[in-house]
């Protein structure tokens, strides 16, 4: 075993990998967070990616310098981190957005608070990134000291042109501030600063910059479900009111079932077709507002005298937002499970009243085989009478005929006395023959008499003729 390669010995000593193992294990390091050298600039720009192949995001990063033999393999995952000459850029694919971010040293400050120096990528890159802004962040990570807090924040002031901000002391001890106005600035981007003393490590600086960032682009996404709540309020209210006339007539019986019925399978379409059309959009804003949560706890804010936090801004319009959200989903849901009620009491009194049409028909059916059976009876005993009729009328012609020959008999008499028993046997023979068609096509037995029931034709159980017999 000594004489085994190392390799070998490492491999054989586990049972062979489930083929998720890698990937799953691996996700803990899919998007590693960057290390940022204070002072710096991050400038991130989130992007809608829908309809936006992966194929044509890479092509667009192929454009920046010195990047023209990415290849497609490396873009396996949907993490990638591109050395330039001077910083990085990281590029990020989530579901429904995909990030560019970009981290280089801090550019010299103008006048009026904006960057000279430029940017070591061409702004015209940054311009034609495939797809929709939907957030844009420029995050200045300045050197200073943060006591007491009212240093930093005021030197962070001087990046907002004495505009109202908000801002909060980050970490346990208060190792940063940062410092923002929400504000959409004329190029387009939101400005956060955040300042923090010399020895912060680059990892921490790191984290920091991504809490902020993840911050702002899940807080855009989340509210993206906010317009359409917004815009199905008029439908509700709406389909909630015609339910409620609906169940209304339902209890007033004023309108025929199926008209009802019509009506509540429209109303039933209009409400999954929302449901389908828009369920996606508000399970994303919840799933994307519990991040915000978490990210706004990773803060570990402290207030600074005098200023709102940033979790306190946030929560002061986006928490509504969110409610609205969640509150519209649950309206939805609620509204559809009420249809479905209405429907299935709806459905119940529709096989009620078929099922009392199936018992008057039914009925009628067994009063129109009690007739039948009545009639049969009667034309029976009419049969015997008739036949019984020409039978006697055949002895008699044969006695008239004997006494021809020269026997001593009276037709008229003898006629007379065979009449009884050729009415007796003429009823037994039509019995038996009854009794025969019934056992052959019924099942019933030739030696039962059959009687007339609700159903028709009723065999009695054999116990009890035999009892009487």
């Amino acid at each position: 075993m000594e004489d085994w390669p190392e390799d070998r010995r490492v491999l054989d000593m586990l049972p062979p990998d489930t083929a998720l193992r890698q990937e799953l294990h691996n996700e803990l390091h899919a998007r590693p967070t960057g290390r940022i050298r204070l002072p710096a600039l991050v400038l991130q720009v989130a992007v809608l990616n829908q309809g936006i192949s992966r194929e044509r995001e890479l092509e667009h990063l192929r454009r920046l310098s010195g990047q023209g033999e990415l290849q497609l393999d490396q873009l396996a995952g949907t993490f990638l981190r591109l050395r330039l000459s001077g910083g990085t850029l990281k590029w990020e694919r989530h579901t429904e957005f995909t990030s560019y971010t970009l981290v280089q040293s801090l550019p010299q400050a103008g006048p009026d608070g904006g960057l000279v120096g430029g940017l070591i990528i061409d702004p015209l890159w940054l311009r034609n990134i495939p797809g929709h802004t939907i957030s844009a962040v420029e995050l200045l990570m300045l050197v200073g000291e943060v006591e007491p807090p009212s240093r930093p924040l005021q030197q962070a002031q001087e990046w907002f042109g004495g505009q109202p901000v908000v801002a909060s002391m980050l970490g346990r001890n208060g190792h940063s501030c940062a410092v923002t106005d929400f504000r959409l600035r004329p190029d387009g981007f939101e400005r956060i600063v955040v300042v923090a003393p010399s020895a912060t490590t680059e990892t921490r600086a790191g984290r920091i910059a991504a809490r902020l960032l993840e911050l702002e682009a899940y807080r855009m996404m989340a509210l993206l479900g906010w317009p359409v709540a917004k815009s199905l309020r008029e439908m509700l209210s709406g389909a909630e009111q015609s339910l409620a006339m609906i169940t209304q007539e339902m209890q007033a019986s004023s309108r025929s079932d199926q008209e009802l019925l019509d009506e509540l399978k429209a109303l039933a379409a209009q409400v999954e077709h929302a449901i389908a059309q828009y369920g996606y959009r508000f399970a994303a804003s919840a799933a994307y507002q519990r991040i915000v949560a978490s990210r706004l706890a990773e803060l570990r804010e402290t207030p600074i005298s005098g200023t709102q936090t940033i979790g306190e801004f946030l929560q002061r319009r986006f928490a509504p937002a969110m409610a609205t959200v969640e509150y519209t989903a649950g309206r939805l849901e609620a509204l559809s499970q009420r249809i479905e009620r209405a429907g299935g009491l709806l459905r119940t009194r529709v096989d009620i009243a078929l099922e009392q049409q199936s018992q008057q028909l039914l009925a009628r059916l067994t009063r129109g085989q009690e007739l039948q059976f009545q009639l049969q009876r009667t034309v029976e005993g009419l049969s015997i009478a008739a036949i019984s009729y020409y039978v006697v009328g055949l002895l008699y012609y044969l006695a008239k005929a004997a006494k021809e020959g020269g026997l001593s008999v009276q037709p008229e008499l003898l006629t007379g006395l065979a009449i009884p028993g050729v009415v007796a046997g003429v009823w037994w023979l039509t019995r038996k023959i009854h009794h025969h068609l019934i056992a052959e096509h019924l099942g019933g037995d030739d030696r039962t008499p059959w009687t007339s029931g609700a159903a028709g034709l009723v065999q009695p159980p054999r116990g009890s003729l035999r009892g009487k017999r």
